[in-house]
């Protein structure tokens, strides 16, 4: 459902983020120099040198495997503030520790308190499932992006504002072990990115998608407050057209 008046009702702005405080650094558990407050780690990118990417197991975990890969050696609190090489090396991380052990790995991102990150230094988190998540499938996108293999936009049906999907141009069954995979995340950190220019630093949830004919990157801002009408009748009110979404995120 696409509401753009509901935008207007009170209580729909956002807060303004602080910057980090002493206090946020000094006990950051993924910042480099801390490694002694975490759990031994699973892998750490590149092998030899300094790392940039690192993976330990969470501390709280929900189910009985779940690992932890910190984006970046500095304290940055999100994927738009990743450089370099970062995005694939995370990608890389993802592969290499979903070939580690079997089962369906579900990847996923939470930035902002309001998307359940319980710190705000980048990461991502890896669940191992007992089983795969029902398919779905691939949603017809207003593109904003088509190169490298890829195709991204927001799906016509967007639940939230600027939701978006990342794709491989064609279906690919290789799933979490696309060699399209690091080029997708690089892909996702620049749209990350680009909205924060367009909405300023937003809270989001970002995920992937795989199943035995096709994957996907999904990017869900959380720009709105799920409440009872999403969460209890599964009607998502969007208040901003996907094609002008796609629009300001393309431009």
């Amino acid at each position: 459902m696409i509401a753009p008046g509901r935008a207007k009702r009170p209580g729909a702005a956002r807060t303004a983020l602080d910057p980090p405080t002493p206090e946020e650094l000094e006990s950051c558990p993924f910042c480099a120099g801390h490694e002694e407050m975490t759990p031994p780690q699973t892998l750490v990118l590149p092998e030899q040198g300094e790392w940039r990417v690192r993976v330990v197991p969470n501390l709280y975990p929900a189910l009985e495997r779940q690992e932890v890969v910190v984006h970046s050696r500095r304290h940055v609190r999100s994927l738009a503030e990743l450089e370099g090489d970062e995005p694939q090396l995370a990608a890389e991380a993802w592969q290499r520790r979903a070939a580690a052990a079997p089962g369906y790995v579900h990847a996923l991102v939470n930035e902002g308190r309001e998307a359940g990150a319980s710190l705000p230094h980048s990461h991502s988190q890896l669940v191992w499932l007992p089983e795969p998540p029902p398919p779905r499938a691939r949603p017809r996108l207003e593109q904003f992006f088509a190169g490298d293999g890829l195709v991204a936009g927001c799906p016509w049906a967007s639940r939230l504002p600027y939701e978006t999907v990342i794709a491989p141009a064609d279906p690919d069954s290789a799933g979490i072990q696309s060699e399209l995979l690091p080029s997708a995340v690089s892909l996702l950190a620049k749209i990350v990115r680009r909205l924060h220019t367009v909405e300023g630093p937003v809270p989001l949830n970002a995920w992937l998608e795989h199943d035995e004919h096709d994957w996907r990157l999904v990017l869900l801002p959380r720009l709105t407050i799920l409440a009872g009408l999403e969460l209890g009748a599964g009607i998502f009110v969007n208040t901003l057209p996907p094609d002008e979404a796609a629009s300001r995120l393309g431009g």
